[in-house]
């Protein structure tokens, strides 16, 4: 019979240690960083939330589900666009008043309720007609939902402002409490991302991830005992759109201006990869790969590498890293070391 060490037992206290030990050590160097630059910090913790939302949510299609997405970036742009679409108001002087029929002034929560429901929607019509597809053909069918969302964005110019993108998003304000400063953004991210992971983490032990997980494994074993597996993955689209929707939404409110650029086909390709890079379908890949991503670019700045030169040598390590983890690790950091054989 095996017994497992309590908690209360040495080696169930060790174990807890090995366990609080990582997480101790970030929680200080995060507090000593933030003590030193509180803005710079701030600003890239808010972006690693937005990241880790973002990777998550991916997580749930193509870690659990076995489904390769390249549009997760559309359902990203999709939030931040709802979002900003619900929050700006115009004043009657603006000369675009009349074309911008869409200037709502709504309050945080209910512009991102609507982020959320219309991202999930969107995602639910996207899996609806790719998963008509199998193979690569499912995957150049969700790479063409992403051409399509930013050509729309570019030249629908009275419902995005195309190009020039939309600007004056107000900062949230909840229960009169104005997030304005980047450590309150920061908070609120944090809250948020809390919030949403505890339920993802939930969602992948549920019965419906241990049925992802089986479609990801078999999807013909899956069928064969009665589960709708277009009805599951459809309903995993619909989620992780919804999550990334909000993603988008706080990006919005962070920023306060959008524009395509920032949801392009390159986007969905970065979640991708540090999804690839952390390793899919377990709760640590994720993490690991959005640090991973989000800290590369800070320490070529240090390095004191010219910008347009930094950004040449990150993709550069980017696709070398890609490289070197599909030979040596095609799980990722987070799975299990393997090596492929000479043919």
């Amino acid at each position: 019979m095996n017994v497992q060490p309590s908690a209360r037992s040495p080696v169930g206290a060790r174990q807890s240690m090995k366990t609080l030990l990582p997480w101790a050590v970030i929680a200080s160097l995060v507090a000593v960083l933030f003590a030193w630059s509180p803005g710079y910090i701030s600003h890239l913790l808010v972006m690693l939330g937005i990241y880790l939302l973002l990777a998550y949510s991916l997580n749930l299609v193509m870690g659990y589900g076995g489904l390769i997405v390249f549009c997760h970036g559309l359902f990203y742009g999709i939030g931040a666009y709802a979002y900003a679409l619900a929050r700006v108001r115009l004043v009657a002087t603006d000369p675009q008043a009349a074309v911008l029929w869409w200037a709502q002034g709504w309050s945080f929560l209910p512009a991102s309720l609507f982020a959320v429901v219309t991202g999930a929607v969107v995602a639910a019509l996207v899996a609806w007609v790719c998963l008509r597809f199998r193979g690569e053909q499912f995957i150049f069918a969700t790479l063409g939902f992403q051409m399509i969302f930013f050509v729309v964005l570019y030249n629908c110019v009275d419902l995005s402002r195309g190009p020039s993108g939309i600007y004056g998003i107000p900062r949230p304000s909840l229960f009169g409490w104005s997030v304005t400063k980047p450590w309150q953004y920061s908070l609120l991210v944090g809250v948020v991302v809390v919030g949403v992971l505890l339920f993802l983490f939930r969602l992948y032990r549920s019965p419906f991830g241990l049925v992802l997980q089986t479609m990801r494994e078999d999807e013909r074993a899956a069928r064969a005992m009665g589960v709708n597996t277009n009805e599951i993955a459809l309903r995993a689209f619909a989620v992780a759109g919804g999550i990334a929707a909000l993603a988008g939404s706080l990006y919005a409110g962070y920023v306060t201006y959008i524009d395509p650029s920032s949801f392009s086909l390159e986007e969905s390709i970065f979640v991708v990869i540090l999804l690839m890079l952390g390793g899919s379908g377990n709760i640590r890949g994720p993490f690991i790969g959005t640090v991973i991503m989000l800290a590369l670019p800070e320490v070529l700045r240090f390095v004191g590498l010219p910008d347009a030169v930094a950004a040449n040598v990150r993709r550069m390590i980017y696709g070398a890293a890609l490289v070197a983890f599909i030979y040596w690790r095609p799980g990722g950091l987070a799975g299990t070391k393997t090596r492929h054989s000479q043919p």
